[in-house]
This record gives C-alpha cells, sequence and structure tokens, in this order.
C-alpha cells in the first residue's frame, strides 16, 4: 500500500481535479518511492492524464496537494519541472526536424552547455537505439521510434523522476517491449518511473501499481498482491457461439460475473467445482462448450472483480 513508502519520491494526499462540476480525479492518495517503477492503470477515462498533470505541475489541483522530490506542485512548480521528464500522452516534438535536431533544441531550452548537450546526445542515441536515424526527419519515424525519441529527450536533463503518460499507446508490440526495457533499466540505475498505462499486461511489469476506476483510486499495491486480495474463483470457457454462451453463463448459479477475453470467456465462480453446473447451463441454452478449465486470475480479471466491489458498495 502507498503507506509503506518512507520517503516517497512522488506523494499526493487528498488530490483532485473537477472540469465543469465533475472531478476527473477523486481525492488520490499516492506514495511512489525513490527507484520504483509505479503504474497508474485504469481504462479511458478513469483520470490517468489528468493526475499525470497535475503531478508534473502542468494543471493545478482543485484541491488536495502533491509533492514531487520534495517540492510542491503548485508552489514550487519551477523547481518540480526542472527535476523531472515528462512524456505526454500525446506526441509533442517536432515532426519538420530531425532526430538530432529535436534533441538540440530542447537541450537549448534547458541552458544546457555544449560538453554536457555532447556527452548526453551520444549517450541518449545509443540508448534508444536511434543513432543511425539521427539525420531522419521525426516525421517520418515509425510510432516506436517516436516514443522512443520522446523518452530520450525527457532524459536530456538527467531527470531524478520520469511522469510517462501511456507512453505505449499505438505502438508495435515489439516496440512496447523494448520501451518497457528501458525504463526498467532507468529504474535499476536508481530513477522513479511513474507511468500511466491502459494495458493489463505492462502492470505486471511494475514494482506497485495504483487501480484508476472513475476518479477513485481502488487499490494500491504489487501485481501479485492486487490479484491475492481480488480472491477470484476463475473458469476459462471455449463455447460456440461465444456471445450467446456468455449470456447463459452469466444466469448460471454460482456465478459472480462473465468477460468476454479474445474468443474465449471468463468466468468468475462463487466456488470450485462449479464447471459442471456450469457446463449444463451453457448447454441447456444451445452452446457447443469445447473446454471448461481452471485458471489463474490475471490483473485484468481483478481489476473487473475490484470495479464490481466498488459498485455493489464493499
Amino acid at each position: 500500500m502507498a503507506d509503506r513508502v518512507g520517503d516517497p519520491a512522488i506523494a499526493a494526499g487528498g488530490l483532485r481535479k473537477v472540469f465543469e462540476g465533475t472531478a476527473a480525479v477523486d481525492g488520490l492518495d499516492l506514495a511512489v518511492a525513490k527507484g520504483e517503477v509505479f503504474g497508474l492503470v485504469g481504462p479511458d477515462g478513469a483520470g490517468k492524464t489528468t493526475a499525470i498533470r497535475m503531478l508534473c505541475g502542468v494543471l493545478p489541483p482543485t484541491s488536495g496537494g502533491a509533492r514531487v522530490l520534495g517540492f510542491d506542485v503548485v508552489s514550487q512548480v519551477e523547481e518540480v519541472r526542472r527535476r523531472i521528464g515528462y512524456v505526454p500522452q500525446r506526441f509533442s516534438l517536432y515532426p519538420e526536424l530531425t532526430v538530432e535536431e529535436n534533441l538540440l533544441f530542447r537541450a537549448r531550452l534547458y541552458g544546457m552547455d555544449r560538453e554536457r548537450l555532447d556527452r548526453q546526445r551520444q549517450r541518449l542515441l545509443t540508448f534508444s537505439r536511434l543513432g543511425r536515424f539521427r539525420r531522419r526527419l521525426v516525421g517520418k519515424l515509425s510510432g516506436g521510434m517516436k516514443q522512443k525519441l520522446a523518452l530520450a529527450v525527457a532524459l536530456l536533463h538527467e531527470p531524478e523522476a520520469l511522469l510517462l503518460d501511456e507512453p505505449t499507446t499505438g505502438v508495435d508490440p515489439i516496440s512496447r517491449g523494448e520501451l518497457w526495457q528501458m525504463l526498467l533499466g532507468l529504474a535499476e540505475q536508481g530513477r522513479t518511473v511513474l507511468v500511466a498505462t491502459a494495458y493489463m499486461d505492462e502492470a505486471e511489469r511494475c514494482r506497485r501499481v495504483g487501480l484508476l476506476h472513475q476518479g477513485h483510486l481502488l487499490l494500491c499495491d504489487s501485481p501479485r498482491e492486487i490479484r491475492r486480495e481480488a480472491g477470484l474463483t476463475l473458469l476459462q470457457v471455449s463455447c460456440d457461439p461465444l456471445l450467446a454462451g456468455r449470456e447463459a453463463a452469466r444466469e448460471a448459479a454460482g456465478v459472480r460475473w462473465v468477460e468476454v477475453f479474445g474468443d474465449r470467456l471468463h468466468v468468475a465462480v462463487e466456488r470450485e467445482g462449479a464447471a459442471a453446473g456450469l457446463r449444463r447451463a451453457v448447454e441447456r441454452a444451445g452452446v457447443r462448450v469445447a473446454a471448461i478449465l481452471p485458471m489463474e486470475a490475471g490483473m485484468e480479471d481483478a481489476f473487473f472483480e475490484l470495479v464490481r466491489r466498488r459498485e455493489r458498495g464493499g
């Protein structure tokens, strides 16, 4: 939980942001340890972008407060910005400039001297594997290469903490994996990494995760502990037709919820040994059942369960 962090690099208390009477983030309490990879996880509209922007000092909170690297995000915002690297959700570099020109332009904004710039430029081009593309126009890069460049630019001034807003959205699977290897490597160097993502498989890569839903923090812990907290007994059902099977499964005795995952169903049940009754209920609806197998809950399953508990007031 957040209160286990003794001297956090990023801390928020009661952080709230209201737009036109609607709270996008509502009472967020958060603590991210130094050198930690922390995931702020939730679907679109959960409040991830709003939370990241407040923590970067881009967006002032309606109420509550936050400190990043010991500095207040409102009253000491310039100190915060000097010490963090921020990768926004929307790509913000210049497509008409080359990879190297974008690095040089940002270095001038940071007021970096020539010696430091030369050292950092070469190191980051190597780190991001963009060295052989240094003279390519950014507008001609792939989505994954653009995100690697955005990360390199955010690291140019050697920040102590990185805040990234859905950096892998729209990026191919290979580039996603490479980006995550880069982030994990930065944490090993002692940098704090806070990353917002809608991908539950990426949540598994984080040391700890905060699950956001409609602006509220559902739970904050390690992925393993979040799965344990959900306490699910799950069955994986292969059937045809799938959607008819889903509707029939929802009506079966002892079923808590049913979700479609690819070409199969994930069915949360009250107890072990429910497979036989579930099969009978689905087959009675004229659905052919190929297999019903027990399965281990993943982060997405845990998220569904925790959201339902909140909606039930549990």
